[in-house]
């Protein structure tokens, strides 16, 4: 049990709740920076016993689950207990503290949102949910870090309840923290309704001086502001440690001045390690202030805090205290437990089922009051929530699809997927679209996405929907967001929309730029997550700009992350198709990889069409161009170079040429046809039948598919019109023709 007082040499007696006069005096080494300087040197706290023991609670479990696994990191959950507590500990006189939650349910809707960005603490969160009631058992905590544990090293986004956001990669759980702030704004713009606050919730993030270091949390930041979003609060445990020691020769940071530049309301700093101090620096976070602004709380903190010896140092930071060592804090801050165990009285003090039902309970209520005035309006809110596409939004994408393959227009992807987006706006109101500085060249924006803008009030502005008479009321809340030149934090941020819910978010951006987003897309795929990348100028053929713009190796190393779908379409018909399967894909991103050139319509009949969801099918047999018999090559080929294989076809067909009969397969997303069943990927491609694959980029992806030859591109771009690029890299229909006919031996 923890010890609250002096030392006893007898048996103890049974478990209480402790006296909340009682106090234990904790002495640690001297820390500089603290906002009362008389704490230095040594720093004496004392605390009150309920909450010093929910913190010490927090420090044993921390400690002794890293020293089972003989890996982790203990000292950020003991540096930052005390905060903890004061955001999800009850506070005094009230049923629960200021985290609304509840641990039987940790789908309800209107919960608030908690992220701990600073994803090495992970046992800090895995602590936290244990201890206040979620389905967590303590042999989860026991195994920590152990293969198919629910408690892995890093917080994991499906794989342990109560957990937000996967964080580990320091500053993105920031960042999806802002994506979670500007959800909850936007759905309380668009469903709320007077007397009917259904969606009404904060969201919180921790985060330490690596996630401020990095610079994604400076475009997520700047967002935040930008936004108004006043429901966010970011708790910073400034304790001055990293890895490599002291920070302070290379993080000299003002971070108040900074978020203050920013646009964000400072608050403290505040001694960490005072529950009564953080509990009021939320409080004053979550009160209306003189305008609308996230909030920021310093807290000044020692890492490992309780260890005698590892307090304050690198060393606390990221291994195991070691067995003497644990005794050692055991010994300081009064827990005399057995590894894993907590006393009962401390369980009471943490356990919030019956706080989270009762505020599950309330809001039940209150939305079965609103669906009783606004049935519609309920309906659509619970749809949308449960990630469900509405019934019968499919027959305007089939249109559309049979209207392109029948038009035969000659289109850049790019202006393929804005006519797709012009149809999918309009019937999937949780699309919410945006732009890194490049609306007018990624074309995503619709006539059915006005721009968001936010008042100076905080509000959402509103206009006429579109097509609407003039003199209607303004009832469009904006959907296309202009995230300007912060492709890292747009990724990020669109992972946070996706899992806050109700929406699929979307953005745009050069596909040369995806390097700046790769981090965020991976998360996605590995959180299986609905989010879509559009990126446009996908190859040498966006032209002049040169090699800097130019995506070569782009696409290849975006097909190597697993569980994302990408798609390079040929024409419009299959950029419908790819915008078709991006929409359903509920457990998977997508990168739309988009050409600036026109591109012409490619001739297929109905089951082509229907085929080209499977990421790779029969395009042009041999009949195609009045020739008989079965191919004696196929020619693999994606995006702006379907035209070409297709060219290179009909040359082969020539007499001049030795009517060679090949067949044309347009692979759109490789990584879809992979997935195909056998059977689909031999009828498609023949056994036996030598293969050649064009794509204007890197050449190493193609040879997987028993390719003899590869008209590719595995040097960087030059600057020039896009047609003298082609034919300077051998990007001609007589090339590629020339290489099957060598691969023929011809």
């Amino acid at each position: 049990m923890l010890r609250t007082g002096p030392v006893r040499t007898g048996p103890a007696p049974a478990a209480a709740p402790p006296s909340p006069g009682r106090h234990r005096t904790v002495r640690e080494p001297r820390i500089a920076g603290f906002p009362d300087e008389a704490r230095n040197g040594p720093l004496i706290m004392t605390m009150p016993s309920p909450t010093a023991s929910m913190a010490h609670a927090i420090r044993a479990l921390s400690m002794d689950a890293v020293q089972a696994a003989n890996s982790g990191h203990p000292g950020a959950p003991m540096g930052m207990a005390e905060i903890a507590v004061a955001l999800w500990g009850p506070r005094a006189g009230q049923a629960r503290g200021h985290l609304r939650h509840n641990p039987g349910n940790p789908h309800w809707a209107n919960r608030d949102r908690f992220v701990l960005s600073n994803g090495h603490g992970s046992m800090l969160l895995y602590a936290l949910l244990h201890l206040t009631g979620y389905d967590l058992p303590m042999d989860e905590l026991r195994r920590f870090r152990q293969l198919h544990s629910q408690t892995p090293g890093h917080p994991e986004f499906g794989i342990t309840p109560g957990v937000e956001t996967t964080t580990g990669p320091l500053g993105q759980g920031f960042a999806n923290a802002v994506g979670m702030a500007l959800a909850e704004k936007l759905l309380a713009a668009e469903f709320n309704r007077p007397g009917h606050a259904i969606v009404d919730h904060h969201t919180y993030v921790f985060l330490g001086d690596g996630c401020l270091m990095e610079g994604v949390s400076h475009e997520a930041a700047a967002l935040a502001a930008a936004w108004k979003l006043d429901k966010l609060i970011a708790l910073y445990d400034d304790n001055g440690i990293s890895i490599d020691g002291q920070v302070t020769p290379w993080f000299g940071d003002d971070t108040a001045r900074r978020f203050e530049a920013y646009g964000w309301e400072v608050i403290g700093p505040v001694d960490g390690h005072d529950v009564d101090a953080v509990d009021a620096a939320i409080a004053r976070a979550k009160a209306a202030g003189e305008s609308p602004r996230p909030r920021l709380i310093i807290c000044k903190t020692q890492i490992g805090r309780g260890s005698p010896n590892r307090v304050g140092t690198a060393k606390a930071h990221g291994e195991p205290l070691g067995a003497e060592e644990i005794r050692l804090t055991r010994e300081a801050i009064g827990w005399e437990d057995a590894p894993f165990v907590v006393p009962d009285a401390v369980r009471s003090l943490w356990n919030s089922n019956v706080a989270g039902d009762t505020a599950q309970t309330l809001w039940d209520a209150a939305f079965a009051g609103y669906r009783a005035a606004h049935p519609d309006l309920a309906a659509e809110f619970l749809r949308r929530m449960a990630g469900a596409l509405p019934e019968g939004w499919q027959a305007g994408l089939q249109q559309a699809i049979d209207a392109a393959q029948a038009k035969a227009e000659t289109v850049a992807s790019r202006k393929a997927s804005q006519l797709a987006l012009e149809g999918l706006t309009a019937a999937l109101p949780e699309l919410l679209g945006g732009s890194a500085d490049l609306t007018g060249s990624n074309l995503t924006n619709t006539r059915h996405t006005p721009p968001l803008r936010i008042g100076a009030d905080g509000q959402v502005k509103k206009t006429a929907p579109a097509g609407a008479p003039e003199g209607a009321e303004a009832t469009q809340g904006g959907r296309h967001i202009n995230y300007g030149v912060r492709e890292f934090g747009m990724a990020a941020v669109m992972n946070g929309l996706a899992l806050h819910g109700g929406f699929i978010p979307y953005g745009g951006t050069f596909l040369t730029f995806s390097d700046y987003s790769r981090n965020a897309i991976r998360m996605a795929a590995l959180m299986k997550r609905r989010v879509v990348h559009v990126f446009t100028h996908d190859s040498i053929g966006l032209g002049e700009d040169g090699p800097t713009h130019q995506s070569v190796e782009h696409a290849a190393s975006l097909r190597l992350i697993p569980n994302l779908a990408v798609w390079r379409p040929c024409d419009t018909v299959e950029t419908l198709v790819a915008w078709g399967a991006a929409v359903q894909s509920a457990d998977r991103p997508t990168a739309l990889l988009l050409s600036r050139q026109n591109l012409p319509c490619a001739p297929r009949d109905a089951d082509a069409v229907a085929a080209i969801s499977r990421g790779g099918y029969v395009l042009a047999d041999p009949a195609e161009v009045g020739l008989k018999g079965r191919p004696r090559a196929v020619i693999l080929a994606t995006g702006s170079e379907v035209s070409l294989a297709l060219q290179a076809q009909a040359l082969l067909a020539r007499p001049e040429n030795g009517r060679i009969p090949v067949r044309v397969v347009s692979v759109p997303s490789t990584t879809v046809f992979d997935r195909q069943d056998t059977a689909w990927k031999r009828s498609v491609l023949p056994d036996g039948v030598p293969r050649i694959a064009v794509e204007a980029g890197v050449t190493d992806g193609w040879w997987k598919y028993g390719c003899a030859a590869v008209v590719g591109l595995d040097t960087y771009g030059e600057s020039a019109p896009a047609g003298v690029l082609f034919q300077h890299f051998g990007f001609t229909a007589q090339n590629v023709a020339d290489t099957v006919r060598k691969v023929l031996g011809g």
